[in-house]
């Protein structure tokens, strides 16, 4: 995990350092450009579509049951996911600019479950349906021709909406994200495209610990027993067209 923060900073700094000045710059800048004043316009509306990888993270407690078993849950892989947002990007001033995007999530989560102490194994398939609400500040280096770097911070409530079933683990309706981007807008003729990697993390325990539909069966208890917290993260890929 240390590592994966290293490599985020290691790019964060790569695009913040690329601010295209200098005299090169300005020359270049002198030739022909799409939609040169794209950029100038209070609001900026579009639509993006995307990727996404769904993780957990679970923090177990060392729970042994009355039949001597300690289980231990884990999300081995990632399986994709797919998005699609709304934009209404509002311009602060040259380098700055707040960005509203609504849109939905979908996406599921493979879990594990194993027995420590025998050789007894369970899974999961937590499927959901996210309408998320990601409010996040630009800053976007200077045009550099028709490309022009950006970063991005924010924050993501998330409200999942998909039926919950009575099964091992139950997760509750709402999370909150703090997030974390960087992209590249691309002047073309008609629009503007932006590709974007986004890096979110949960703040909130998203296990559900009372569990009243369980009373009837109370051997599924014991995976949401063995766990003291789980916090979400997601890693998402879109593209934006303005």
């Amino acid at each position: 995990m240390n590592r994966f923060y290293r490599i985020v900073l290691i790019l964060l700094v790569s695009i913040a350092a690329f601010p295209g000045t200098g005299a090169l710059a300005q020359q270049l800048n002198d030739k022909l450009l799409n939609r040169p004043y794209a950029d100038m316009r209070r609001w900026h509306l579009g639509f993006s579509v995307g990727v996404h990888t769904q993780d957990l993270n679970f923090t177990n407690n060392g729970f042994v049951t009355e039949a001597g078993e300690t289980w231990f849950v884990d999300q081995p892989s990632f399986s994709p996911g797919f998005c699609v947002n709304g934009l209404i990007d509002f311009r602060l001033n040259d380098y700055f600019s707040l960005r509203l995007s609504p849109g939905l999530y979908f996406g599921n989560r493979e879990i594990k479950m194993h027995d420590t102490t025998g050789d007894n194994w369970l899974s999961q398939n937590l499927k959901s349906t996210y309408v998320v609400l990601p409010l996040d500040l630009k800053y976007s280096a200077q045009r550099f021709r028709n490309v022009r770097p950006y970063l991005t911070s924010g924050i993501m409530p998330a409200f999942d909406v998909s039926k919950k079933r009575s099964d091992y683990l139950k997760l509750n309706t709402a999370d909150f994200y703090l997030t974390v981007g960087f992209g590249c807008d691309f002047y073309l003729p008609y629009f503007k495209l932006n590709p974007e990697i986004k890096f979110c993390f949960g703040l909130t325990d998203v296990i559900q610990h009372k569990r009243n539909d369980l009373v009837d069966d109370p051997d599924k208890m014991k995976i949401t027993q063995s766990l003291k917290k789980a916090t979400s993260q997601m890693v998402v890929l879109t593209f934006y067209f303005e």
